[in-house]
């Protein structure tokens, strides 16, 4: 098999959080068919255990640490060069060292960047086809947060949009393509870069329905109580401590108000001080959790209340896979093959978002034919290795098929798992 680079900003494993679970899927197709050479940083103590894991996909393995509040410090440099903060915080002299020697020593051609500050290692000699999974429009949620924060931060954050946005524009045109999880993501790139847009393809994201299945039946984990509502997702990043503050504070009092025995739920790893300073009055906030599904399985309402959103939501496609019913904003809902009032429960503000659980809640038998229908939604459109298909193209797997008798039945199997007619 031939060599590939697969450059991630954050260890692909265990796919615990939503880039993860996309840029492990991603490295787990491209060790079907490539001998995988992973370069990556780890920003998490825990993580650290877990380099090892990685020597079942990858060839070889660079992982550097990378310290959140040093990277901080380190991200100031970009407001002397003038270049976007992010582009500093994930730059190592050491992995462009490997980069470069690994690329020479292997004869590499092909390279896969998952997140856009991960292009600036694709420049090493010796490379011909580069692949950019941008996943998000990442300068384009700077921006976003600069609308909701006061000087100096908005400042800051706009100006991380625009410099971010030149470097995206940048990569992008020295690149073979550039990948994005949903067609409006795409679309707001290519407005944003028309020169881009003939490489600018659609990769959606995935759910693994046999992990995430009812079929499981886990034990209860919640104490005997009123309904449940869940929230789940990393408790650090700021999209989703946004959703949860904004739905505990002002959307689930209007739920409690004839219902004072609901309670929600927020599940998930490195809750900040914001995040745990909600629990108390029917909020309860665990922290990490070893297993998200048996939660996801006796909610009564999943919901994903989220205001600064790109891209369609692992955790959406997690509860739906589960076939629980689910509320969700408006954001998160772009892009999703799902029918609002069939498949999930899409609300336009913090009323109808109070409205619409407080309807599921009063009718519960509206609940289990929206799960399943949930479900068959997920098995039809969210398949992994339909999806990742994309990339077999992108890198000529199919062509390298096609070519040799002797192929390796994984090489074959992906070939075959090609979708008809599905546009690249």
């Amino acid at each position: 098999m031939p060599p590939i680079l697969y450059l991630v900003h954050r260890i692909p494993y265990p796919p615990n959080k939503g880039d993860k679970l996309r840029s492990f899927n991603i490295l787990r197709q491209l060790a079907r068919t490539h001998r995988v050479f992973l370069g990556t940083f780890v920003d998490h103590p825990d993580d650290h255990q877990h380099v090892g894991k990685l020597s079942e996909w990858c060839e070889d393995v660079c992982a550097i640490t990378l310290a959140p509040r040093l990277g901080r410090i380190k991200s100031l440099r970009g407001l002397l060069s003038g270049e976007a903060l992010s582009l500093p915080y994930y730059r190592s002299a050491q992995l462009a060292a490997w980069v470069r020697a690994t690329v020479a020593a292997q004869g590499i051609e092909q390279a896969v960047a998952f997140s856009g500050p991960m292009a600036q290692y694709l420049d090493a000699p010796g490379l011909q086809r580069r692949i950019i999974d941008f996943c998000d429009v990442d300068s384009a949620k700077w921006t976003q947060y600069a609308a909701d924060r006061r000087w100096p931060l908005s400042w800051l954050y706009r100006r991380e949009g625009e410099r971010l946005l030149a470097f995206e524009r940048h990569a992008a045109a020295r690149s073979d393509a550039s990948l994005f999880v949903t067609a409006a993501e795409a679309a707001l790139f290519t407005k944003a870069a028309p020169e881009a847009a003939a490489r600018t393809r659609v990769m959606q994201n995935g759910v693994d329905a046999d992990f995430f299945s009812p079929a499981h039946a886990p034990v209860n984990p919640y104490p005997a109580g009123g309904p449940v509502l869940l929230f789940t997702g990393a408790m650090d990043y700021w999209p989703n401590i946004d959703a949860v503050s904004w739905f505990a504070t002002e959307i689930l009092p209007a739920i409690r108000a004839p219902r004072p025995d609901v309670r929600f739920w927020i599940v998930g790893m490195n809750p900040s001080p914001a995040v745990q300073a909600l629990a108390g009055a029917g909020v309860v906030v665990t922290g990490t959790v070893a297993d998200v599904r048996p939660y996801l399985a006796h909610a009564d309402v999943v919901v994903a209340p989220l205001r600064i959103a790109r891209g369609i939501q692992n955790k959406v496609l997690e509860a739906m896979a589960m076939a629980r019913p689910v509320v969700l904003s408006a954001a998160p809902a772009v892009g999703l093959a799902a029918s609002s009032g069939t498949e999930c429960e899409i609300a336009a503000d913090g009323a109808a978002f109070a409205q619409a659980v407080s309807a599921l809640l009063e009718h519960p038998e509206r609940g289990g034919p929206m799960g399943v229908a949930a479900r068959d939604c997920v098995l039809r459109a969210y398949s992994w290795p339909a999806h990742l298909a994309l990339l077999d193209r992108l890198l000529g797997v199919a062509q390298s098929v096609q070519a040799h008798d002797s192929v390796p039945a994984a090489e074959a199997e992906c070939a075959a798992l090609r979708p008809a007619g599905q546009g690249s």
